[in-house]
């Protein structure tokens, strides 16, 4: 934690976090806490050190030379460093509030880049130089490994000290009771969003006491005064009637001047990310949320990088694939591949296909074990499953059954990130709001898959399905496939 504490160390939210208190940390240095700060010049300096590196190493391997005395020609050097630099800046992929969390970091960096290759191409024909292919296609694609490989590292150490409960912000949450409580809740339990709520207003009962171990420290009338006077750096805007547009209009005004920002929870469906858009309308801000996109340029991407990307991982996979093809046949009786009709996009009925980890009767025997059942939901599951064999057992402790599923991606399918897909007794008992899942195709792995898998309860299970699908982007894609892979190595929630 080194590293981290020289980015946090001394800020008055490096310390160690204890319980929350109704003072918060003395000592504000303005809007951006020194921790904050030092963050983000760590997550310039690496994209810059990646861009430097790229335009060196690979410009120099790449880029052919007609006896210049510099390994890399200046002129081009300079000129990618400078638009990606100007790319980087303009889409804001430095902002603060995307640094640290979520894919909108990722999504930035990727528009920035992309506009790098855009800018260079149409610049090397514009100007006739015919030596700038290999610093659209080799150059450009280094810096944006080199640069998502360093940010998810310094991602990785924020996180791991904001558990730790270092580099988090102060939150003021001011609302109805129940909806304080909640948002409480979300913040202990997702601690690498980098909240920690300290106190609360509320026109609840808990007035004067405390909700859940937070102070109740006024109501909401007097709200703007205790953000003054505890330096808050978040105030959390909850569900509550007493909130009127007036009210926090007022609020907003109230609280120009100080540190802390003004965060508004809408009553709406958990609907974030390239979706909602803050317009004005008639004078008055509104929240623009456009209709999921199922179709166009970006799921003509997805499904390329599908199939291709399958295509790719089914060949460099084929010795592992034939190692357990043989270990299954020499376990038990059977056959290799287990297959099982299951339901896909738009309710089409399609066979997956996965390893064989059980006994060749399994099917018949599970309405012997339907009172032992532990699975959430409609889901049929048992941690100790007496039907699982012994090679079976180690295929589904890695996710290694999953593996031929790259056949229902490369046949159309299935996709690589999606939904779980479902039997089809199961889809028969959905509601019309759980149907929502079926909009888009199945995946190999998900949101679930990354969220515990197993241990998620139903109701949390659909909730990560249907923000797969209100929420969908290509960035989102990346992220959740990056995460499979250290959630298949932990194992958690595999069984």
């Amino acid at each position: 934690m080194g590293r981290l504490g020289r980015l946090a160390g001394d800020g008055p939210l490096g310390g160690a976090g204890g319980p929350a208190s109704a003072q918060p940390p003395a000592g504000r240095f303005g809007p951006t806490t020194r921790w904050e700060a030092r963050y983000r010049w760590a997550v310039i300096g690496s994209d810059l050190l990646a861009i430097v590196l790229a335009v060196l190493v690979v410009g120099g391997l790449a880029v052919p030379r007609h006896g210049e005395m510099w390994p890399v020609p200046l002129d081009l050097a300079l000129l990618t460093v400078l638009v990606v630099t100007a790319a980087m800046a303009l889409n804001r992929g430095w902002h603060p509030s995307v640094l640290g969390q979520g894919a909108e970091e990722f999504r930035r960096l990727g528009k920035g880049l992309a506009a790098t290759v855009v800018i260079l191409a149409l610049g090397g024909l514009a100007g006739g130089l015919r030596d700038m292919r290999p610093w659209v296609f080799a150059v450009v694609p280094t810096i944006a490994i080199l640069a998502v490989a360093q940010r998810y590292q310094l991602r990785r150490f924020l996180h791991r000290a904001r558990k730790a409960g270092r580099c988090l912000l102060p939150v003021l949450v001011a609302g109805g009771s129940d909806t304080v409580l909640d948002l409480i809740n979300r913040t202990r339990s997702a601690p690498h969003i980098g909240w920690r709520v300290e106190a609360a207003c509320t026109t609840g009962p808990g007035l004067g006491g405390d909700i859940d171990g937070v102070p109740v420290v006024g109501g909401l009338r007097d709200l703007a005064r205790h953000v003054r006077r505890g330096g808050y750096r978040i105030v959390a805007v909850t569900a509550d009637a007493y909130w009127t547009p007036s009210r926090l209009r007022q609020l907003a005004w109230d609280l120009e001047g100080s540190d802390a920002e003004m965060v508004v929870a809408p009553v709406l469906m958990e609907i974030a990310g390239p979706r909602v858009h803050v317009t004005g309308v008639l004078g008055m801000p509104m929240l623009r949320v456009a209709a999921p996109v199922f179709s166009g340029g970006r799921r003509m991407i997805k499904e390329l990088v599908d199939r291709v990307g399958a295509g790719l991982l089914l060949l460099v996979f084929a010795p592992l694939l034939l190692a357990i093809s043989v270990a299954v046949a020499v376990d038990s009786r059977g056959p290799v591949f287990y297959t099982q009709r299951r339901v896909g996009k738009d309710g089409r009925e399609f066979t997956i296909i996965k390893f064989r980890t059980m006994v060749r009767d399994a099917h018949a025997l599970r309405a012997k074990l339907v009172g032992a059942n532990e699975g959430a939901g409609l889901l049929f599951k048992m941690r100790s499953d007496p039907r699982v064999t012994r090679v079976g057992a180690v295929l589904r402790r890695w996710s290694i059954d999953e593996l031929p599923q790259l056949f229902n991606v490369v046949a159309g399918s299935m996709s690589l990130v999606g939904p779980r897909p479902p039997l089809p007794d199961e889809s028969a008992k959905y509601d019309s709001d759980v149907r929502r899942r079926l909009l888009v195709k199945p995946g190999v792995t998900g949101l679930w898959q990354v969220s515990g898998r197993s241990d998620l309860s139903w109701d949390e299970a659909v909730r990560l399905d249907l923000r797969y699908v209100e929420d969908w982007s290509l960035a989102l894609d990346a992220v959740i496939l990056w995460k499979t892979l250290r959630a298949v190595f932990s194992g958690d929630g595999a069984y």
